[in-house]
C-alpha cells in the first residue's frame, strides 16, 4: 500500500543528529499511515507476528532485542512485494494488575490502561512498522466476549468440564497453577513461592482430545528443533498395554506398562498414595501407619518423589492387600509408595525389580522378591540374588512360560496380542499430557460464563447475554478465594433455564486462554459477528513468522496450537497449524547474568541510551551482540561504533552530488563496485532470512568502509556509484529506518523509502571468480595466496611458490611433495 502523504515536505538536513531527525520521520509516519496495511492490496500476503507484552508499563533494552529483529525481517519482506501485517496488542489480564492494585490501591484497570498508552509510545521510540490500527487488549469486553463463546463453545463439544481434584495452589498468588506453571517440582514458575495440592472444583479444556494431533503435526512446522523437541517430551505418548491384577477385595487394579512382556517378573504392586483404591484395600493393622505415610506424601514435590538419587531414601508402607498377578497367579503384596504419582498412567505400577532401577531399589530396601524373566544374549545368567543393578536391555524371555526363549522387544507385539486374547491385558497407548486446567481464583481475567442454579443445576450463560462483564468495583485482598466470591451484585443472576434465582461461577480463566487465539483477531478486531472474520482470517492465516522467547514453548505455543486445531473443528478457520514458521530469541541478561528484573533493579531503560544516541544506533547494537537466537549479558561498550557507522554512512550521502552521473565506460574500479554491491545485497539478503543479524550489519559496514574509500575518486561519478549508494539506503532501512528514511530524502528520493522494492542483485555478479588460500611449508602456515576459482592444481602450486616471502623458505630446500586441496590450502614439503 502507498500511504497518502498530505504532509509539507520535509527539509532534510547535512549532518546526522538522531534527536533532530529522529522524532521528525517518527511524526511523518504517524500523520502518513504508512505502516497500516491494506486489505485489497493486491500483492502476496506475509502475516509477520511476534509475541505480545504484558501491560507492565514499562519496555527494556530486552523487549527492544526481542522486537528489532522481527521488525527488520518484516520491513524487508515488504520491500520485497510482500502484503505484510505486522500487528501489535497487549496480553493485559493477570496477576501482575492485580498484585499491583492490592501494593497500591490502584484498580487494575486503571493501572493496565494507563500503562498501554506510554508503552505504545515506548514502542513508537524504537521505530517499527506496527500497524496500530489492529490493536487488541485482552482486557477489552469486545475481546474478552470472544473468550467466553470459544468456551460455551468448548462446552458443548465436550472440550470443557468441571472437575474434583488435587490442584496446585499458590499461597503467594492465591490462585491455583496449572501442571506447566509448576517448576521444579513445587515451585510457582512467576513468583518462586512453593506451591502444595490442594482440592478443589476445577474447570478444565480436554486438550488430551488432540494429543495424537498435536505429536504428529510437529513434523508440518518449520519451528525450531530444541522447541519440537519440549512439545514431543511433554506430551510423551507411550505404547505398551494396560494389565488388570485382580485384589483380594473384588476389585481390580490396572497399571498400564511397556514393558508387558515382564509381567512375569511383576512380585508385587505399588500404587500412588492419593489412589482412590488406597482406602478400600488397606486393612485394620495398616491402616494409620498408611495415613501417616499419606499425609507425608502430600508435603514432597513431584521432583522429591520421582527422584533416582541413591542418597534419598527409599519409603513406601505395605497396604496389608495383595493381588493376583494375572499370568503366574501368584499373590503378590501392594505397597505405596510417593516414586508412583496418580497424575501419571493410573496410578499403579507392577513392580519387575530385576528389570526396572526403582523398583529394584524399593525391592532391595523392604526385602522384597526379585524374579528375573529377560535374559541378555552372550552374557552370564542374571542371578536375582546378587544383581547389582536391574537389566532393562533387549535379550531372550525366562521363566516365562510358554514365552520362554522368545527375543524382545522384537517380538513384543506377540506377547500383547496373547494377554488380549486371554483377558489379560490390552494394547494401548497413553500420554504425559494432561487436561488444561484453567480455573484461577483471581479478578483480572475472563469471567467464565457459567451460572449455577438449585433446581437446574449448572447452567452455561446464553451467548446473547455475552459477555459477562468484570464488575469494577471488586475488591482485591486475596482470601484464597476469587474476590469476585464477595461481590453481590457480579454473583447475583437469573437462571437461563428457569427464570429462578442462580449465582454466577465466581472463577476466572487461565490468562494462556487470551493468548492462544489472539493473532486471529489481528486480522479484524472490530468485527462483531464472531470472534474471527472469515474473509480476513482466510486472507491472513496461518501466520508466516512468529517470534518470541523459547520460555513458551510448552505452555503457550502448545495451547495456541490447541486452539487453532478446535477452532478449525468449529469451522471458523481452515488449518490446525497456526504459525508456519518459529524463531525464537535468546534473552539479554543483566550485567550479573541474571534476567533483567524490575524490583531487583537490573532493567536496562533504552530511553536514556536513544537520547544520547538515536534508535537507530541502539537498533543496531543490540543487534550486533551476537546470534539473535543466543542472547547474552548486556552491554554498551559497541553503540559507539554503531553510531560512526550510521555517521560515515550519513556522510557518504551527504557528499554524493546527485545530479553528477557518468557511465562506467569500461572502468573496472566501475565494475568491481558493481560486483561488491552485488555481493553485499546478497549477503544483506539472506543474513536477514535467516535472522543473521549481526553479520548483516557487518556487511554493511564493510561496504561503507569500501565507499567511503571510494568517495572523491573518479568513480564516485559513475552509474555503478549511485547504484552503490542508493542500494545502502535501502538495505539499510529495514535496521535503521529513521537515517535511511533522511539519507533516501537526501538523495532526491520520493517519500518513503519503506515504500520502495528492496534491491535485487544479479547473480552473475556474485559469483566468486577468485579465492584466497593458505600455503603452508611442511605444515606450518607462511603465507597466503589469491587464486582463480577454477584454478587447476598446477597453476595453484606455481603461484604459491612465488608469493610472498615463500622463495626466501624454498631457497636451498627441494620439494619433496605437493599437497593441493582444492578451495583450501597448498601444503610444500621440502628437505
Amino acid at each position: 500500500m502507498v500511504a497518502q502523504d498530505n504532509s509539507t515536505t520535509t527539509v532534510s538536513q547535512r549532518t546526522w543528529d538522531a534527536a533532530a531527525i529522529e522524532p521528525k520521520w517518527r511524526e511523518r509516519w504517524k500523520d502518513t499511515a504508512i505502516y497500516a496495511t491494506d486489505d485489497a492490496d493486491p500483492n502476496p500476503k506475509w502475516f509477520s507476528l511476534t509475541m505480545y507484552p504484558y501491560p507492565s508499563g514499562i519496555l527494556h533494552v530486552g523487549h527492544w532485542y526481542a522486537y528489532i529483529a522481527p521488525d527488520i525481517f518484516a520491513r524487508m519482506k515488504r520491500m520485497q512485494g510482500n502484503n505484510v501485517l505486522y500487528p501489535m496488542g497487549f496480553d493485559a489480564f493477570g496477576l501482575p494488575a492485580e498484585n499491583a492494585a492490592i501494593r497500591n490501591g490502584i484498580h487494575p484497570a486503571t493501572w493496565t490502561y494507563d500503562n498501554i498508552p506510554e508503552m505504545r509510545e515506548q514502542f513508537d521510540l524504537m521505530g517499527p512498522m506496527i500497524d496500530w490500527s489492529r490493536e487488541v487488549v485482552t482486557s477489552d469486553p469486545s475481546y474478552y466476549r470472544w473468550n467466553q463463546w470459544i468456551f460455551l463453545k468448548m462446552l458443548e463439544r465436550g472440550l470443557a468440564y468441571r472437575s474434583s481434584g488435587a490442584v496446585w495452589w499458590c499461597p503467594n498468588d492465591q490462585t491455583v497453577l496449572a501442571n506447566e506453571q509448576v517448576i521444579d517440582g513445587n515451585v510457582c514458575e512467576r513468583c518462586g513461592a512453593e506451591v502444595y495440592k490442594r482440592d478443589l472444583e476445577q474447570w478444565f479444556f480436554r486438550i488430551t482430545e488432540y494429543a495424537e494431533e498435536l505429536l504428529s503435526e510437529l513434523d508440518s512446522v518449520d519451528w525450531p528443533e530444541p522447541v519440537k523437541v519440549m512439545q514431543r517430551n511433554w506430551i510423551g505418548r507411550s505404547e505398551g498395554a494396560r494389565l488388570t491384577f485382580r485384589i483380594e477385595t473384588g476389585d481390580d487394579l490396572e497399571v498400564f506398562t511397556t514393558r508387558p512382556d515382564t509381567v512375569f517378573g511383576a512380585t508385587f504392586m505399588v500404587v500412588a498414595p492419593e489412589h482412590p483404591l488406597v482406602d478400600i484395600i488397606t486393612n485394620d493393622a495398616q491402616r494409620n501407619v498408611v495415613e501417616s505415610y499419606r499425609d507425608a506424601a502430600r508435603r514432597k514435590s513431584e521432583i522429591e518423589r520421582q527422584s533416582t538419587d541413591e542418597a534419598l531414601q527409599k519409603t513406601g508402607v505395605f497396604t496389608g492387600a495383595y493381588a493376583i498377578n494375572p499370568v503366574t497367579d501368584e499373590k503378590i503384596q501392594i505397597w505405596i509408595a510417593d516414586y508412583v504419582l496418580m497424575g501419571y498412567g493410573t496410578g499403579a505400577v507392577m513392580a519387575v525389580p530385576a528389570h526396572d532401577e526403582r523398583d529394584l531399589a524399593f525391592a532391595r530396601a523392604f526385602d522384597l522378591p526379585i524374579k528375573v524373566v529377560i535374559q541378555p544374549d552372550d552374557a552370564p545368567t542374571l542371578n536375582a540374588d546378587t544383581m547389582a543393578e536391574s537389566y532393562v536391555g533387549p535379550g531372550r524371555m525366562l521363566n516365562s512360560g510358554r514365552f520362554d526363549g522368545t527375543p524382545m522387544p522384537e517380538r513384543l507385539p506377540e506377547v500383547i496380542a496373547w494377554l488380549e486374547q486371554e483377558g489379560r491385558g490390552a494394547p494401548e497407548v497413553t500420554w504425559r499430557l494432561r487436561d488444561w486446567l484453567i480455573s484461577r481464583q483471581r479478578y483480572w481475567g475472563t469471567p467464565i460464563p457459567i451460572v449455577y442454579c438449585d433446581d437446574c443445576g449448572m447452567v452455561p450463560v446464553p451467548e446473547a447475554d455475552l459477555p459477562v462483564m468484570l464488575p469494577l468495583d471488586a475488591e482485591f485482598t486475596p482470601t484464597g478465594q476469587s474476590p469476585l466470591v464477595s461481590h453481590e451484585a457480579f454473583l447475583k443472576a437469573t437462571c437461563p433455564a428457569c427464570g429462578g434465582e442462580a449465582r454466577r461461577e465466581t472463577d476466572t480463566m487461565d490468562t494462556f486462554v487470551d493468548s492462544s487465539w489472539y493473532w486471529f483477531r489481528f486480522t479484524n478486531p472490530n468485527y462483531e459477528a464472531g470472534p474471527i472474520d472469515p474473509e480476513r482470517v482466510k486472507q491472513w492465516t496461518p501466520v508466516d513468522l512468529y517470534t518470541g522467547g523459547i520460555e513458551h514453548a510448552i505452555l503457550h505455543l502448545l495451547y495456541a496450537r490447541f486452539f487453532t486445531k478446535v477452532l478449525r473443528d468449529l469451522g471458523l478457520v481452515d488449518h490446525g497449524e497456526p504459525f508456519r514458521k518459529l524463531r525464537n530469541q535468546g534473552m539479554i541478561l543483566a550485567a550479573e547474568g541474571t534476567k533483567m528484573s524490575k524490583s531487583r533493579g537490573t532493567q536496562i531503560s533504552p530511553n536514556p541510551l536513544v537520547e544520547r544516541y538515536g534508535a537507530d544506533a541502539l537498533r543496531l547494537h543490540l543487534m550486533f551482540l551476537g546470534p539473535w537466537e543466543q542472547g547474552g549479558p548486556w552491554n554498551d561498550r559497541g553503540i559507539t561504533g554503531m553510531e560512526r557507522f550510521i555517521r560515515r554512512a550519513f556522510q557518504i550521502v551527504a557528499d554524493t552530488d546527485t545530479g553528477s552521473r557518468v557511465a562506467d565506460g569500461g572502468s573496472e574500479a566501475a565494475a568491481e563496485l558493481r560486483r561488491l554491491t552485488h555481493k553485499t545485497i546478497a549477503r544483506v539478503s539472506k543474513d536477514i532470512e535467516q535472522f543473521h543479524f549481526n553479520t548483516m550489519i557487518a556487511a554493511l559496514i564493510e561496504f561503507s568502509n569500501e565507499l567511503t574509500k571510494l568517495k572523491g575518486t573518479d568513480v564516485a561519478k559513475t552509474e555503478a556509484w549511485h547504484e552503490a549508494v542508493e542500494s545502502l539506503v535501502l538495505m539499510m532501512a529495514p535496521g535503521t529506518p529513521y537515517v535511511a528514511e533522511e539519507m533516501w530524502q537526501m538523495l532526491g528520493k520520493p517519500y518513503s523509502v519503506h515504500q520502495q522494492r528492496w534491491p535485487v542483485y544479479d547473480e552473475a555478479l556474485t559469483a566468486v571468480d577468485q579465492i584466497e588460500i593458505p600455503v603452508q611449508i611442511n605444515g606450518k602456515l607462511r603465507e597466503r595466496v589469491t587464486i582463480a576459482v577454477d584454478a587447476t592444481e598446477d597453476d595453484a602450486v606455481a603461484a604459491a611458490q612465488v608469493v610472498g616471502k615463500i622463495p626466501e623458505y624454498l631457497e636451498g630446500k627441494i620439494i619433496r611433495r605437493t599437497i593441493y586441496v582444492p578451495g583450501r590450502l597448498i601444503n610444500i614439503l621440502v628437505g
